[in-house]
């Protein structure tokens, strides 16, 4: 069964881009700042930036485009450059949880 229309894409990396226009707001929160006019650090300002996200599920948006996800696989965090081919999928198919099985090879006389 698929998720419904109304719900929207699930996604919570969305909340993990520094990018995220809610990234200056919780900045502000954390740091007790009253306003938003106040300077913010670069990092959070920056748009394409990379972050580490754990949730294989979420969905790649539009808004990901340009940025530098490090998905987690279970044991590392892989490297994922999201492309615009990469709307609409999961950020999981990206980085695979399996081993490419070696096998040895049998040297004969």
């Amino acid at each position: 069964m698929t998720r419904s229309l109304w719900k929207g894409p699930f996604s919570e990396a969305l909340k993990h881009c520094p990018g995220y226009a809610g990234a200056k707001l919780n900045y502000c929160a954390q740091n007790k700042k009253n306003s938003l006019s106040d300077p913010v650090p670069r990092s959070v300002n920056n748009h394409k930036t990379k972050s580490f996200v754990w949730s294989r599920r979420s969905m790649v948006l539009p808004e990901f485009c340009g940025y530098q996800f490090h998905i987690y696989n279970g044991k590392k965090f892989i490297i994922c450059r999201v492309i615009e081919d990469m709307i609409g999928h999961k950020l999981g198919e990206f980085a695979s949880t399996r081993q490419k099985p070696s096998h040895k090879h049998k040297n004969y006389p």
